[in-house]
């Protein structure tokens, strides 16, 4: 059986089941959804509960939201079996890095974008600054768990966390010069070959990004 990935390049959840997927160098197919392809579109609007991407099909078993793939995959493909680790007390502390990332440092990113789509020319100012604070005191939170913890080996649950979200993080608010640890996360994360290529795929659809894609990266 296949692996098959409904999804977007230039998406940074997108991106998270697609460091796996790269890492394990697994069989998959790789279903663009956008108005150009109607059929993954009509499809993954029937199957999430929001109409959103990414989304993986595995025979007749269909896994909606990043995280759940991921975890799907760390049981159903050999090699992204140290995705999660086997030791329970270190598995959940990979889970809960896995929702800092999502939900603080992806969750601030996306209220500042969502802010420049619902107006471009003028954004909401308290929606901005929100995003932006929030973003800064997740910069200073990871910082300080990086000085006093260790990060498992690439790839990880948190490789593919902490690659998509800090890569579009920085572009909305650069990572504060007191947190180091942080930009050095971000410039390995950044040089892995996994990552890499998720990167160079996206680069054809930089120029959506509502805020403007800054010249680097």
């Amino acid at each position: 059986m296949t692996f098959a990935l409904y999804g977007h390049p230039f998406s940074s959840y997108t991106w998270k089941a697609l460091i796996a997927l790269y890492a394990a160098e697994a069989e998959f197919e790789f279903r663009t959804v956008g108005p150009d392809h109607p059929d993954n579109l009509a499809f993954v609007r029937r199957e999430h509960p929001a109409g959103k991407f990414p989304v993986l099909t595995h025979g007749g078993t269909t896994i909606v939201e990043a995280t759940a793939i991921l975890e799907y995959l760390h049981l159903h493909h050999p090699a992204l079996a140290q995705l999660i680790p086997a030791k329970p007390d270190d598995s959940v502390t990979i889970r809960m890095l896995d929702r800092v990332f999502d939900n603080y440092v992806m969750g601030n990113m996306q209220r500042v974008v969502n802010a420049y789509l619902a107006d471009a020319n003028n954004p909401d100012p308290a929606e901005v600054a929100a995003g932006k604070d929030g973003l800064n005191r997740t910069y200073r939170w990871l910082e300080r768990w990086l000085r006093e913890n260790s990060l498992p080996a690439h790839v990880s649950l948190i490789t593919c966390a902490a690659a998509p979200s800090l890569f579009y993080a920085d572009w909305v608010e650069p990572i504060l010069a007191n947190c180091p640890r942080v930009a050095a996360l971000r410039a390995e994360l950044l040089a892995l070959p996994p990552v890499a290529r998720c990167v160079d795929e996206a680069r054809p659809w930089r120029r959506f990004f509502p805020l403007g894609a800054p010249d680097r990266d």
